[in-house]
């Protein structure tokens, strides 16, 4: 040990801290004094006094199976976004492979239930040829109507977002998509078509109060909304 830190130590108040920063200073402390390593006793959970090496080991084994749980969640993420990634692709082939506007609404309605959970699907157009109206009015997840509709009123706030949106739904806004008497709804992901909303909306719609949550990422339906919004536009 130098001059100077046995000085230090000699003129340094004896507290909990000060023998801290001793040993923060110097390291290899315990290889010089391994007898002072020996002595320590250190109180486990149980109450039971254990040698500072089992401590070492219960925390290294603590720290272990804390990594391990952390893994284990980072391996089901991947898995459950390697499934979207195929599921989305499939989507996209679906889609992309129509001929019509008629076909591509058909396996667009159906694709939302079998790959993306929806119990229930609405989409709303804005601006359609009346001609194109009489020839969609089959889809009754479909919904046609002016940019300035004043049924689309309680969509203000989503619409001026121009992003998507998970939540729950407002009873105004459930009473235009579905019914008034449709409360089978517990949550709803609203997504905008086409540039900043120009050309609607899609809204997937899920009995469990918590499967679109607020929280929830929205790049995956955003990504949705490109894929319906380009698969509308060319069918």
């Amino acid at each position: 040990m130098s001059q100077q830190k046995q000085e230090w130590v000699a003129t340094e108040d004896f507290s909990e801290q000060s023998v801290v920063d001793y040993l923060d200073a110097e390291p290899e402390f315990f290889e010089r004094h391994p007898q002072a390593l020996i002595k320590l006793e250190l109180t486990h959970a149980s109450g039971s006094a254990v040698s500072l090496v089992e401590r070492q080991v219960s925390v290294l084994r603590d720290r272990n199976s804390e990594l391990e749980a952390h893994l284990k969640e980072l391996i089901a993420v991947a898995k459950k976004n390697d499934a979207l990634v195929r599921k989305m692709h499939e989507f996209a082939l679906t889609l992309i492979a129509t001929e019509d506007t008629v076909e591509c609404l058909k396996e667009l309605e159906t694709g939302l239930r079998s790959q993306f959970s929806a119990d229930r699907a609405a989409l709303v157009l804005f601006d359609q040829p009346m001609v194109q109206r009489d020839e969609l009015a089959r889809f009754q997840f479909l919904h046609i109507l002016e940019r300035d509709d004043p049924s689309l009123a309680p969509f203000s706030t989503f619409l001026n977002s121009r992003r998507a949106r998970c939540g729950q739904i407002r009873d105004s806004q459930r009473e235009v998509l579905f019914g008034e008497d449709d409360n089978d709804i517990g949550s709803v992901a609203m997504v905008p078509l086409g540039n900043e909303g120009s050309q609607g909306f899609l809204v997937i719609a899920n009995a469990d109060p918590d499967h679109f949550h607020p929280g929830k990422s929205i790049d995956f339906l955003e990504r949705i909304g490109q894929l319906v919004s380009v698969a509308l536009s060319r069918a």
